[in-house]
């Protein structure tokens, strides 16, 4: 019996550790965006899209960017789809993440598509001239590559990084068992970032 305590304890030890760092990753290097907001710009990163359809973790990147279009009638938003072509395939991530935000979320609203990508950095420097016009900006993927592009825009365009606001890719209970895996593929991913590019400028 104790034995099965000890597990229980440390499985729920481990899903709050990795839902507090989700979390906290999703936070980093964010703001509300510069003042007097009338637009905004999402871009959804995509991901390893081999398929002649989105794969699940690009499925989930749409809905999470959909959700993560500001509420304000007023905001003209603008969501940006980035993913190059996979090996194989024929139609880009952005193609395909937007043909699924259209055909399966019913979303109608303005689109540009950044089909040359096939890095992070990639998707950052392509989407810049998109988005630099935008008074706010988003940035949609899991919460450690989310966060990594930020840290990118930053680098590269450290007058944008002013403008970044929070997307809703985080929310407390969801990829919940997967979330372990993702708080250390996050680790990994962000060992490149040092600790003083996590603070806000």
């Amino acid at each position: 019996m104790r034995r099965w305590t000890g597990l229980v304890a440390a499985g729920t030890a481990v899903l709050l550790w990795s839902e507090w760092l989700n979390r906290r990753w999703s936070r980093t290097l964010v703001g509300r965006g510069s003042g007097g907001e009338v637009s905004e710009a999402v871009i959804v990163l995509g991901f390893r899209n081999r398929g002649s359809t989105a794969n699940f973790v690009n499925r989930w990147r749409v809905r999470a960017g959909l959700r993560s279009v500001s509420a304000e009638g007023a905001c003209d938003t603008t969501v940006v789809f980035s993913g190059g072509a996979a090996a194989g395939s024929g139609a880009t991530e952005a193609r395909l993440m937007a043909d699924y935000a259209r055909s399966a979320c019913g979303f109608d609203g303005t689109v540009l598509l950044e089909g040359r990508s096939t890095t992070t950095w990639e998707n950052v420097t392509n989407v810049i001239p998109m988005v630099e016009d935008a008074d706010r900006i988003k940035i949609v993927s899991q919460p450690a590559h989310a966060l990594k592009a930020r840290v990118y825009l930053r680098r590269q365009r450290p007058d944008l990084a002013e403008r970044l606001a929070r997307a809703d890719d985080c929310r407390p209970g969801e990829w919940l068992l997967g979330k372990p895996l993702l708080a250390l593929y996050g680790l990994w991913a962000l060992r490149g970032v040092k600790p003083e590019e996590r603070k806000p400028a």
